[in-house]
């Protein structure tokens, strides 16, 4: 497993990290979650991102029992706030920060995290009173650095132009092949504030791995044929979504690896790209991702793949 610095942080990431949205506590049972984990740390992942929303608690609940008789200082733990965990509680508030981190921590069973994220930006809270909260979540010890979830340039800025407050060292965007828009202007104005991408949907929900094929009905193990896992994967079945990820198998082929590890590669590529968030119901899904990492692949097959799916309809933004 290849390890990348996050931004100005003292974090050594894996680069490619386990995620929770969707599976863990949700779409995935305890006895296949433990059995994802325990492969994860066997192929040397030591990064895992969460958030409070993820099943409403459910996701942090699971990987703290999950974690609780490992080692604290042997994975990285990432959680995230801003999303509704009732009628009444949402937001980057400072009620709002200093109650979800507490809880947050409490069915993480944990005393800290090593990055708590802006899971979104929060326009009906002032900025200044989110990143005095935040600053004050770290200066407590309750996390060690803070990050972002698809903020805009300007929001970044915004944050890294107020004066006395902890700095953001991680930017989690959605980015893929068929999803690149944070490389016009959030990647750059990251690189120059000493922010790294944590990547979230690298394989566009799996259909990158080109396991879905156009007119066929999904998998029935795959995370479209799921009622818990596969409701947000309409706008990436599109007819000529799918028929451009099929041009892409003798790519991959030409490269020696699986679909899911060319597309995996093909993010890592960027030097600013930490880590790239990967999601797992088996195992062995885990082998297959983790082999992208150490991939040396001819970036004029990358550029072959980007060509084939340029002005391709994309799924959701």
């Amino acid at each position: 497993m290849q390890y990348r610095q996050l931004g100005a942080s003292d974090l050594n990431v894996s680069a490619i990290s386990l995620g929770s949205w969707l599976t863990y506590g949700v779409g995935v049972e305890a006895d296949s979650t433990r059995a994802c984990l325990d492969r994860a740390f066997d192929l040397g992942i030591n990064f895992i991102d969460t958030a409070n929303v993820y099943g409403r608690g459910a996701a942090e609940t699971v990987l703290g029992e999950m974690l609780k008789d490992r080692p604290r200082e042997s994975y990285i733990l990432a959680t995230k706030v801003f999303f509704p965990m009732s009628d009444t509680d949402r937001g980057l508030s400072r009620a709002q920060i200093e109650k979800q981190i507490d809880a947050s921590l409490t069915r993480l069973r944990t005393g800290y995290v090593d990055l708590y994220q802006c899971h979104r930006y929060d326009p009906e809270t002032p900025l200044e009173e989110t990143m005095q909260a935040l600053s004050d979540v770290v200066r407590s010890g309750k996390a060690r650095w803070i990050g972002f979830s698809e903020w805009s340039p300007d929001q970044i800025e915004a944050a890294f132009a107020i004066p006395g407050v902890e700095r953001f060292v991680s930017s989690q965007p959605q980015y893929s092949l068929l999803h690149r828009r944070p490389e016009a202007k959030v990647i750059p104005l990251s690189a120059a504030h000493g922010v790294s991408q944590i990547v979230w949907s690298p394989l566009a929900q799996g259909v990158l791995s080109g396991k879905y094929a156009p007119g066929a009905r999904p998998p029935a193990d795959s995370r479209a044929a799921s009622d818990s896992m596969g409701n947000m994967m309409g706008g990436w079945l599109k007819p000529d979504v799918l028929e451009a990820v099929q041009k892409l198998k003798p790519l991959a082929a030409e490269a020696g690896c699986t679909m899911s590890q060319f597309a995996l590669a093909w993010v890592l590529r960027e030097p600013n790209v930490a880590s790239a968030i990967v999601g797992a119901s088996r195992p062995g899904q885990l082998d297959d991702n983790a082999a992208a990492a150490d991939l040396r692949i001819d970036p004029a097959l990358f550029a072959q793949a980007e060509a084939v799916v340029a002005g391709v309809e994309r799924g959701p933004r």
